[in-house]
């Protein structure tokens, strides 16, 4: 890894060779926004019975999905490896004091704050999916379905204050740091991009994840209605167990 990849730009933007490059491949791409729809697809659904079996399907994705990023962040491109951007307190703590005194330094990859930030969700993410795991297999009783909930709700917290951070920074350092998530380029010199995006890896993680969702929903067509009609059945129950 050179050292122009791994410290911040900070070269003026009016350069006569900066420009827009290409920071982050398609699977980066495809796993972020794969991954912030089944956390919020799961949470909204955690609490309906209805929609359980929607929401265990995507929870075992998110387990997929992290473990595809575990393994591409050792050998993936440039900027989705963790030796890229993973840093220690003192990296994190200067960066916040530069952006605090209006001195924001560019990052072509992920600033040591958003590198903080996304090994908290990938560590919280896992919890969850682990535990969640055990819960819908009646492990560990209700103490770790407390566990499991309590774990989505600091991971909700974390994504809130990540997502303050992606604001405040793309309005400190005068760049669309969610447009770059959704396009892949950001500002930069020319020889830090990088020149190989990896689409048929993106394509096969989708194919993967779609057919994935498709063969459990097929295997539980009538699951929300069988719970609707048990829900019905026990009140009938109740009712008739009264009249008696």
């Amino acid at each position: 890894m050179s050292a122009q990849s791994t410290s911040p730009d900070k070269s003026p933007k009016t350069d006569s060779e900066a420009g827009k490059i290409l920071v982050w491949d398609v699977p980066v791409r495809v796993f972020h926004w794969l991954l912030v729809f089944c956390f919020a697809g799961a949470y909204l659904t955690s609490e309906s019975e209805r929609w359980r079996v929607v929401h265990v399907t995507l929870g075992y994705t998110m387990v997929g999905l992290i473990f595809f990023r575990f393994v591409w962040g050792f050998i993936g491109t440039r900027y989705a490896r963790f030796s890229s951007f993973i840093r220690g307190p003192k990296a994190v703590m200067h960066h916040l004091s530069d952006q605090f005194h209006g001195r924001p330094d560019h990052h072509v990859g992920h600033n040591p704050a958003g590198a903080l930030a996304i090994v908290a969700l990938l560590s919280l993410a896992a919890c969850v999916s682990l535990t969640g795991w055990a819960t819908y297999s009646d492990i560990g009783g209700d103490w770790l379905s407390e566990v499991h909930e309590a774990t989505a709700n600091i991971m909700l917290a974390i994504i809130g204050i990540h997502v303050i951070g992606v604001f405040v920074s793309s309005w400190l350092q005068r760049e669309n740091l969610i447009g770059a998530m959704i396009f892949g380029a950001k500002s930069g010199q020319p020889r830090d991009g990088i020149t190989k995006i990896w689409r048929s890896v993106a394509a096969l993680i989708i194919v993967v994840v779609l057919g994935y969702w498709v063969v459990t929903w097929q295997a539980n067509p009538t699951a929300a209605t069988q719970t609707s009609d048990r829900a019905s059945v026990g009140k009938v129950g109740d009712k008739n167990d009264n009249d008696d």
